[in-house]
């Protein structure tokens, strides 16, 4: 069977009424409308649903029991369109973010506190991880945005980046390595001192690593860190020469805790991005996250 949806809610609000008047006016439709909706529902059931009475109607023992299946369906149906109403109106729903733990700090913070105060029932879950995994997830609907930094490789087809704001990065020293400014140095020469560098499955190590490459030389350094904190921490207190982000430190940097090691090569600047999969459609609460990143 193939029976229109609106004559089942028309059968269970007379139902609901025992009274076809009455139904009418709830529905705002005429009762001759109502009658003629009912008597197409019992021909398309082949069977009859309500006794008429002078007083109203009652339904039939076949019409009871198609009552209580129906009812629950109405109700089913119901919900999801008041839990569809509340997930567009931002009333409901849940944000899966994959990140690192330096771009929630450094980054993503700020635009989650002004989420919050404007949807505060809405739940955010973070997922803290290197790149290629929390990409993985992305694609296998585990979570909903990926927030990485770039590394200016090309991505798979299937995964669409929004670019959301420029970095700059530098090598860092603190005040015990100043001297090294006056050499003149190039990248090459960064590897006869000591380097303190993120591990290799990070998009900050592989940036400047291809950046080494373009320069025919391979960095090679005393200590690899899967923690960007660490990195800057252990340059700030003599360690070595660690490799910053500008955006990151500026306090730092003002406060002459660190420096900026000038090296003959330029290096380019790179973007914090957004990662969706264009297999899943983002939600409503996604939506309006991505639409204050990016404003």
């Amino acid at each position: 069977m193939n029976i229109d949806f609106e004559l089942y809610r028309i059968f269970y609000t007379v139902a609901n009424n025992g009274n076809i008047t009455a139904a009418a006016k709830e529905l705002n439709i005429s009762q001759p409308a109502i009658s003629k909706s009912i008597k197409n529902l019992e021909e398309q059931l082949g069977g009859t649903l309500f006794i008429r009475t002078k007083r109203g109607v009652i339904l039939t023992s076949e019409g009871k029991e198609f009552y209580n299946y129906i009812k629950k369906a109405i109700e089913y149906i119901t919900s999801a369109e008041n839990k569809f109403t509340d997930l567009i109106n931002l009333e409901t729903g849940c944000i899966r973010i994959g990140i690192s733990t330096t771009l929630t700090k450094e980054f993503l913070l700020p635009y989650l506190e002004k989420f919050h105060k404007l949807y505060p029932n809405i739940d955010i879950m973070i997922n803290t991880n290197i790149s290629s995994e929390l990409l993985t997830k992305l694609r296998n609907g585990l979570i909903d945005i990926v927030i990485l930094n770039l590394n200016n490789k090309k991505y798979d087809d299937d995964i669409e980046i929004i670019k959301c704001k420029e970095i700059n990065d530098c090598f860092v020293i603190n005040k015990d390595y100043l001297n090294l400014n006056n050499l003149n140095l190039s990248i090459k020469d960064l590897n006869n001192y000591p380097l303190i560098l993120q591990s290799k499955e990070s998009n900050t190590r592989d940036f400047i690593d291809n950046l080494a490459k373009e320069h025919n030389v391979t960095l090679k350094p005393n200590m690899e860190l899967a923690s960007y904190t660490l990195v800057v921490t252990l340059a700030k207190i003599g360690f070595g020469i660690g490799y910053a982000t500008k955006e990151y430190i500026k306090k730092e940097l003002e406060n002459k805790e660190l420096f900026e090691l000038k090296i003959k090569e330029t290096i380019p600047p790179r973007y914090i991005g957004i990662a969706l999969c264009k297999n899943n459609v983002p939600n409503f609460s996604t939506k309006k996250l991505i639409e204050i990143i990016t404003k």
